[in-house]
């Protein structure tokens, strides 16, 4: 991803910290204990995923002097932190709401799809000397992978709890990345 002598120590600091996030999400993503139920594994996968916006975020606030990127990183932090506590609360119920084998195979061939392309595309995000700019390069397919993952889940019979929370997900994570395909636009 990097070569440390293109860059800033603040800035190799950032990427390095961002690899570390990234390494420990795909972990938390491909290691999560899964069932047969869509609403439990949706939320064991999405949990480390979040996890991993609200960590990418604080790493940012470190560097950033971007008034528009702390405002996006508090923003994530705040909706992100709620997103886990609310899926945390209905874990336990969503848990029982079973499916098919043959749907949770689909489910999760799928998600499997999904992500190995959304941990791609933010391992290969081109990095620059800014840190705003590769914030921005890893949060757009961190954010995209998260819509498609919940557009995933809705193709199944889930969990009546989870079903709002997928759509607040997909709401913000949509909006999310239109304001920082904008800014990126503007930064770059």
């Amino acid at each position: 991803m990097s070569n440390s002598n293109n860059f800033s120590r603040n800035t190799q600091t950032y990427l390095d910290t961002f690899s570390c996030i990234l390494d420990d999400m795909i972990k938390g993503m491909t290691c999560a204990e899964l069932n047969n139920s869509i609403s439990h594994n949706f939320i064991v996968q999405m949990i480390p995923h979040h996890r991993a916006a609200i960590k990418m975020s604080e790493n940012i606030l470190k560097y950033t002097t971007n008034l528009t990127i702390e405002s996006i990183a508090c923003n994530i932090i705040e909706e992100q932190t709620k997103s886990i506590s609310n899926m945390e609360n209905i874990l336990s119920c969503c848990s029982a709401q079973r499916n098919s084998d043959k749907s949770v195979c689909e489910y999760q061939n799928a998600v499997e799809e999904i992500s190995n392309t959304m941990f791609c595309r933010m391992r290969d995000a081109e990095a620059v000397n800014s840190v705003n700019c590769n914030f921005l390069r890893e949060m757009i397919p961190h954010h995209k992978g998260a819509v498609k993952l919940c557009e995933n889940a809705q193709e199944y019979r889930l969990c009546p709890e989870l079903e709002p929370i997928i759509d607040s997900i997909i709401t913000s994570q949509k909006q999310g990345i239109c304001q920082m395909e904008e800014l990126l636009e503007r930064l770059s």
